[in-house]
C-alpha cells in the first residue's frame, strides 16, 4: 500500500468512524473479544500467541509489540506512521485486509459496528 493510499484510508477513517467510538461498552467488548482469544491475549500475564498481545494497543504505533514477528506489509505501514487509533482499529476490525492487504491475520472481521466499538472500549482498559 502506497503512502498516498494509507493517508486516504486514515483520512476516511477519521471522517467516518471517529464520532461513533464514544459509545463502546467494555463489558460487552469482553464478550466479543472471545472471538480474538485464540490468537491474542490481554491482561497482566498476556503473552504473544499467533498474534501479538494487545495491552496498550489503542492509540499506539503499529508493529511495536516486542518479540512478535509482524508481516512485512504491516511493518511498511508502521514505518509510514500507522497508529492503532480508534478510526484505524474500526477499519481493521471490520475487515483487516482492507487496511493491510497482506496481513498475516486470517480473521475475516467483525460484522457489527457495535461489536467493533465494544472491543475497542474493552482494549482501552488494558494500558
Amino acid at each position: 500500500m502506497k503512502s498516498g493510499l494509507f493517508s486516504l484510508v486514515a483520512a476516511l477513517a477519521t471522517a467516518v468512524a471517529l464520532p461513533v467510538m464514544a459509545d463502546g461498552d467494555p463489558e460487552a467488548g469482553e464478550k466479543v473479544f472471545k472471538k480474538c482469544k485464540a490468537c491474542h491475549a490481554v491482561g497482566a500475564d498476556a503473552k504473544n500467541k499467533v498474534g501479538p498481545q494487545l495491552n496498550g494497543i489503542v492509540g499506539n504505533a503499529a508493529g511495536q509489540v516486542e518479540g512478535f514477528k509482524y508481516s512485512d506489509n504491516l511493518l511498511e505501514l508502521a514505518a509510514e506512521g500507522l497508529t492503532w487509533d480508534e478510526p484505524t482499529l474500526t477499519i481493521y476490525l471490520a475487515k483487516p485486509k482492507d487496511l493491510i492487504p497482506k496481513t498475516k491475520m486470517s480473521f475475516a472481521g467483525l460484522r457489527k459496528d457495535e461489536e467493533i466499538q465494544n472491543v475497542i472500549a474493552y482494549l482501552q482498559t488494558f494500558e
